[in-house]
């Protein structure tokens, strides 16, 4: 492997490997070279090395690549005045999460006709692209023509013309949650202990990654975190747990929810102080009750 300037050995890992491999590299290459390094660790080097410009990001037959961006070719305008070369350097050093006109515009010192005029030659030059970004719908952020804008700019996987497909999240959560009841009842039919049973129910994101991509129900390539961050959504609907291993791996497991609430509870007699002492004759009684009329009435 080349020797790397980095003074971070898994930065350094991850560059060789980039370089090796001139199509680039995937999540799955990834994991299968640093199979001994948590995931947690490598997605955030590889978030690092996206953002300084180390590595891009493109898609390739619906598959994600990263790929090692050569120095020497960085800020390689060709033809281009030194107007246009500030403008590029400080577009290249916001990374994939781009940067707003206005903060150009104070950095580079141009007046607005001169920015436009500039941004609109490397635009046609196609060294820069401008990316609509879902914190403002009216706003346009500019960064490297090659690069996959930043989740934070885009909302990922969740978002499609900045609006939030939440049906889409819905039904990855319901698939989501039958894996791990599936997972589960496999557990259960192996036989076995209480604890040994619980032990095999458990799954990962990558597991749960694996379901999802061979369910073909996605038009997008979703990564692992994507799955991750659906796997939460069923956590907080009080339908699985998560536990954290000695790796910083996380785990997931379906778990029974509490017993629906009968009908009776819902109703203002099911939460009445009173009740036991409710009859047909009297003075507390359902014929003259005020709460449980206007509850009839909503």
């Amino acid at each position: 492997m080349s020797a790397s300037t980095s003074t971070d050995p898994l930065e350094d890992k991850i560059i060789d490997l980039a370089k090796e491999r001139e199509k680039g590299i995937t999540n799955q290459d990834i994991q299968k070279e640093l199979s001994d390094i948590p995931a947690a660790d490598w997605t955030k080097v590889i978030n690092k090395l996206l953002k300084n410009g180390t590595l891009e990001l493109f898609k390739d037959n619906n598959e994600l690549f990263y790929r090692f961006k050569d120095p020497e070719k960085k800020g390689n305008l060709k033809g281009s005045d030194n107007e246009e070369k500030v403008v590029y350097k400080i577009i290249e050093e916001s990374g994939n999460k781009g940067i707003w006109i206005r903060e150009i515009r104070f950095k580079s010192n141009l007046n607005m006709t001169q920015l436009n005029k500039v941004l609109k030659s490397l635009e046609t030059k196609k060294f820069i692209k401008a990316v609509k970004s879902v914190a403002a719908s009216k706003k346009k952020v500019y960064m490297l023509y090659d690069l996959e804008p930043d989740s934070s700019v885009t909302g990922g996987a969740w978002y499609q013309d900045q609006d939030f497909e939440s049906e889409f999240v819905d039904i990855l959560n319901q698939q989501c949650h039958r894996f791990l009841q599936e997972r589960y009842e496999d557990a259960l039919n192996q036989g076995g202990g209480p604890l040994l049973i619980r032990n095999r129910s458990y799954a990962t994101a990558n597991d749960v990654h694996k379901f999802i991509s061979e369910l073909g129900i996605s038009k997008i390539v979703l990564s692992v975190e994507d799955l991750e961050s659906i796997l939460y959504t069923v956590v907080l609907d009080n339908k699985a747990e998560r536990i954290v291993n000695a790796n910083g791996l996380n785990f997931y497991r379906v778990i029974n929810r509490f017993l629906p609430s009968p009908g009776i509870v819902k109703t203002t007699c099911g939460i009445c102080p009173v009740a036991h002492r409710c009859g047909e004759t009297g003075q507390i009684t359902p014929k003259i009750c005020s709460y449980l009329t206007d509850w009839l009435k909503e």
